[in-house]
């Protein structure tokens, strides 16, 4: 924007200058104002040149008034003013013919400005250059580039007014690059130190990033304007040369210069990069000494730099005092309170435009849309929905996307859907919007069906597109359909994205292949704290706390800082491995070396580390502790470890706090059960089971499932209906028989139904996960890891009897629960049989 005006300001004072080195007359729209009684002559002169026959022409006179066409935007008179000079014989000069050319192009009535172009019996430099600047404001490039080499080919001279006009041609066509060819044509012409072409040349190496060409060309610059100096610091500034910005003004300042709106800007832009709020507000402190902070440029800026720097209080301040009229700085503060979560006072400030009677555009909609999806606000947004169609905004695809999200994150999937096939113009991120809507629902089926959609329609897939199909892969643990979209990003830009490396390292994580995981994470050219954090938590989630904490070393050694979300992870590899000591040593350099304040994360893990030892009053000392409310995590971790420890008052106890919290977790209830019946105290455990029934609490079904081949098996407690079911029952028998051999005994208390226990040991085999592990032994080549996914907590034995499977079959058998990952090996899980 500030490139586009100071070049129309250079092309206008070009243009005069030009005109006064050839000695023609140039009125200004002050000249040409005056006062009523001027013009009312001027116009009586047009009346008697065309009623007396004999009369004066006057060229100077239909001059003044065709400029006064241009100003007033009138193009029937000016129409009607050639019709009287073509009466006349069209005995004009050269300048008249020029102000009339310039008025058809400011008119843009093009095609009549090249008809009197091609009709002109003489033309010089400022007619080629006024219908070349009409051209390239139409985008009418190659005329614009045609009429150029006319000129040149005619024999016209080739000034400054000539190289800035095309200089900006090229720029404005995207080919800044040919500034090089028309850089040795300047230099060869002796034009190199002329002002206006410098900055026009300057202008067009900054757009190509040739910082320093242009660097060369302002040195070279023999007298030097403000808007040289402008034009120097705003490339420096839009090609991140922030510190040369700041340099260039302190320079700028020394030599007498005052900075202007433009240069202003610039300077706040160099401050945003550099992060130095300090030098922004020394600028700002400028620009008040200047009165330039209400100008709409400067006042935008300000807004940019308060905001990116976390100072929204003071860009509201700044906001408050500047002028309002336009609608660009209401949208401008209400995206940038969107986008720093403060999404009420977006809300509220949209109000407030209402009222002040700015009319909203695309932008400030989209901005206002993305604080409702933000609040989950399904009202608000759909208010908001209703005015948009009021205006006609709604098939704005900025406007549709934006909408979409709002429904997607307030659950309202078919709202969503319903805007995406209304949609006329759908893009990539109106793909991603529903694939994400999917994802975050918790329907990755239907998100992957959308992503072979948006293939087949041949829309490019970008970076969320990959990270959000990974995550859906990742929720149901579809490792073939994953492998087959790891290819697919090898094949593109994206293979070395950080966003899509930290899905895929989620991804085969979460389907249980750690090492492809860590084959993605050591490959990576780049890596920021969420792959860090992913390939950290991965190693955790599966038991494997040494290579946890071996990563977390190298993290340390790295200049990636660790977050909260780190020490989770680390904590929680100390849990799983039993490290007392190396848990509360991370625990406490988490806050005095990095200033982490433990959330209840933390503490979860901490209460977990210390139940798994048997520590169960230092576990509740810790509880104690916290310095706000025990979360439900907190009290299952330390009713998890009761049953471990058979501690059972301690149990009922952190089972009651856990059901005041969530009176329906019907674990609880089954845990709880267990501590009793392990205790052999019966009595307690009907107590629970009318409890439960009393409630109408029941155990939530168990669905476990198996990919094979690309196609993904699902199964739930005493499931019939696959098609290999009775394979499966044989292979369940032949486990049966061949664990109870290798010691396996049933654990009967598992099952809360009142029947016998021979009844009781028929039901824990028709669990979900056993069904599942007997198909992948059936149908998947012997070997290979049998990869389950199961979508409540393993039962305790389940859990005794894959152990035993495991040494049986001679294969290893991964079990991804609720809770954690369980490596099934040689009669030995990687848990440590806590989980």
């Amino acid at each position: 924007m500030i490139r586009y005006s100071y070049n129309r300001g250079l092309s206008w004072i070009n243009y005069a200058t030009y005109c006064a080195n050839f000695d023609f007359v140039c009125f200004t729209q002050c000249d040409l104002s005056f006062h009523s009684q001027a013009d009312a002559r001027l116009t009586q002169e047009h009346i008697n040149c065309e009623m007396t026959p004999n009369s004066k022409f006057s060229s100077h006179a239909y001059a003044v008034l065709l400029k006064n066409c241009i100003t007033n935007v009138e193009s029937t008179t000016g129409k009607g003013l050639h019709c009287s000079i073509i009466k006349r014989g069209g005995c004009l000069d050269l300048f008249a013919w020029n102000v009339l050319l310039n008025m058809y192009v400011k008119m843009d009535l093009l095609s009549d400005a090249r008809n009197l172009f091609d009709e002109m019996l003489e033309r010089n430099e400022v007619s080629f250059v006024t219908l070349i600047q009409g051209y390239s404001q139409a985008l009418q490039y190659v005329e614009a580039i045609e009429l150029f080499v006319r000129l040149h080919g005619e024999g016209h001279e080739l000034n400054p007014f000539v190289f800035t006009t095309i200089l900006k041609l090229v720029v404005d066509m995207e080919q800044a690059e040919l500034g090089w060819n028309i850089h040795a044509c300047v230099y060869k012409l002796g034009h190199s130190t002329n002002a206006f072409v410098g900055t026009a040349l300057i202008d067009a190496y900054s757009v190509c990033g040739l910082v320093d060409m242009a660097r060369g060309v302002f040195d070279g610059i023999a007298s030097k304007d403000m808007v040289s100096w402008t034009g120097m610091v705003s490339c420096y500034a839009e090609n991140d040369y922030f510190k040369g910005a700041l340099e260039l003004f302190s320079q700028m300042q020394r030599v007498g210069f005052k900075p202007n709106n433009f240069t202003l800007a610039s300077l706040f832009k160099a401050c945003v990069g550099l992060e130095a709020i300090d030098a922004g507000k020394s600028v700002h402190g400028c620009a008040l000494k200047t009165r330039y902070e209400i100008d709409p440029y400067v006042s935008v800026a300000l807004l940019d730099l308060y905001t990116k720097s976390g100072a929204i209080e003071d860009a509201r301040r700044v906001f408050d005092e500047i002028p309002k009229k336009d609608v660009i700085p209401w949208s401008f503060m209400i995206a940038r309170y969107s986008q720093s979560n403060w999404c009420n006072e977006a809300v509220e400030l949209f109000h407030q435009m209402r009222r002040a009677l700015v009319i909203p555009n695309q932008f400030t909609f989209t901005s206002v849309l993305q604080a409702c999806a933000t609040m989950e606000s399904f009202d608000l947004g759909r208010q908001i929905h209703c005015h948009v169609l009021k205006v006609g905004l709604d098939l704005d695809v900025y406007v549709s996307n934006v909408l979409m999200d709002v429904y997607a994150k307030c659950g309202r999937m078919d709202n969503s859907v319903e805007l995406f096939l209304e949609s006329s113009c759908q893009n990539d991120v109106t793909w991603n919007t529903l694939i994400v809507g999917y994802v975050q629902f918790g329907d990755g089926e239907k998100a992957l069906s959308m992503f072979l959609d948006m293939h087949e329609d041949q829309v490019q897939a970008t970076e969320v597109t990959y990270s959000s199909v990974l995550r859906a892969c990742a929720s149901f643990a579809a490792l073939e359909v994953g492998i087959q979209i790891h290819s697919l990003t090898i094949k593109t830009i994206y293979d070395q994205d950080v966003v899509v490396s930290n899905g895929l390292i989620d991804m085969y994580a979460k389907c249980g292949n750690i090492k492809d995981a860590r084959l993605v994470f050591d490959v990576m050219n780049k890596r920021d704290v969420v792959s860090w954090n992913a390939m950290l938590s991965a190693y955790s989630m599966h038991g494997l706390g040494g290579e946890a904490l071996r990563i977390f070393k190298r993290m340390q050694k790295s200049d990636i800082r660790p977050n909260q979300l780190t020490f989770v992870g680390v904590l929680s590899a100390c849990s799983n491995m039993g490290l007392l000591d190396q848990g509360r040593g991370y625990f406490t350099s988490m806050v005095q070396d990095y200033s982490i304040e433990p959330c209840i994360e933390h503490y979860t893990c901490m209460v977990s580390l210390l139940g798994k030892l048997g520590h169960l009053d230092k576990a509740v000392k810790l509880i104690e502790e916290i310095p706000f409310e025990p979360s439900v995590m907190v009290w299952r971790a330390l009713l998890g470890a009761c049953v471990i420890h058979n501690d059972v008052e301690l149990g009922r106890v952190s089972a009651q706090r856990v059901l005041e919290m969530e009176p329906e977790d019907e674990a609880t209830y089954v845990l709880l059960s267990n501590i009793y019946a392990t205790a052999r105290r019966w009595d307690n455990v009907a107590s629970v089971r009318k409890r439960m029934k009393r409630r109408g609490i029941k155990k939530e079904p168990g669905l476990s499932w198996i990919e094979n081949q690309g196609t993904v098996h699902y199964f739930a407690v005493g499931d019939s209906s696959h098609p290999d079911i009775k394979l499966i029952n044989g292979m369940l028998e032949w486990l049966n028989m061949k664990s109870k051999k290798a010691g396996y005994v049933p654990d009967c208390n598992v099952i809360l139904l009142d029947v016998e226990d021979d009844e009781k040991a028929r039901l824990l085999w028709v669990h979900s996960e056993r069904l599942a592990l007997a198909f992948g032994l059936i149908r998947m080549p012997f070997g290979s890891p049998i990869r389950i996914i199961k979508n409540l907590r393993i039962c305790v034995d389940c859990h005794a009897v894959i152990k035993f499977i495991s040494s049986i079959v001679l294969q290893e058998i991964i079990i991804r629960d609720i809770n954690r990952f369980h490596h099934f090996q040689d009669g030995v899980c990687s848990c440590g049989d806590y989980w």
